[in-house]
């Protein structure tokens, strides 16, 4: 006969599979912060060479070529991302026999789309009017506000990783000139350390 504190443990889980998107793989963000300092590598070269690497920037970037290659960087590296976090995450719900669309996955989804969809236009804006120096922050705001709006319908630990993404790009706008720097720290360590605690608290 079972007890039933392993039952009230099971009907708890079975709820907790039905309203919230558990399928989120610790590894795709210790991957995504990978690819996110790879690229930050590269942008930061074609930035600042062959000028001293950790100084002031108090110029714009307005020329096409670096623009653009930094457009493309962003892109791929947005691509590869979502890619692998699709890959993994299906890995691991065949892993723990679960769907990966459940309800509470769209819901997951839908959450998370509102802000960065928005965030996106106001970016393409900030492009288009030549304020490119406020990207950066915009960004990680903007992305910090999904994580958060999207952490109600999955693990709970996603929105502390959305408070840290808020709170960098608060304090990014005040430096204007280290975008680049925040963008790699916001992007890039941040969702390796977060990826990585995820991993060793649910994957294993």
């Amino acid at each position: 006969m079972r007890k039933p504190e392993q039952e009230l443990a099971d009907i708890k889980s079975m709820m907790e599979r039905s309203t919230r998107f558990l399928s989120l793989s610790g590894l795709s963000g210790i991957l995504a912060g990978t690819y996110a300092l790879i690229a930050a590598g590269m942008a930061y070269t074609w930035i600042y060479y062959p000028n001293p690497p950790y100084g002031f920037r108090t110029n714009y970037i307005l020329d096409t070529a670096t623009l653009t290659k930094l457009l493309i960087a962003a892109f791929m590296v947005l691509t590869i991302s979502i890619a692998t976090a699709l890959i993994l995450s299906q890995r691991k719900s065949e892993r723990t026999s679960s769907k990966l669309w459940t309800p509470a996955g769209k819901r997951f989804v839908n959450a998370l789309l509102i802000p960065l969809v928005v965030g996106g236009f106001f970016c393409i804006a900030l492009f288009f009017r030549g304020y490119t120096i406020i990207i950066a922050p915009a960004t990680l705001v903007f992305y910090g506000l999904a994580l958060i709006n999207g952490s109600r319908f999955t693990l709970s630990d996603i929105k502390y990783l959305g408070y840290c993404e808020l709170g960098l790009g608060i304090l990014s706008a005040f430096f204007p000139g280290y975008g680049l720097i925040f963008w790699a720290l916001g992007f890039g360590v941040l969702h390796i350390i977060y990826g990585s605690m995820m991993y060793y608290k649910y994957d294993r």
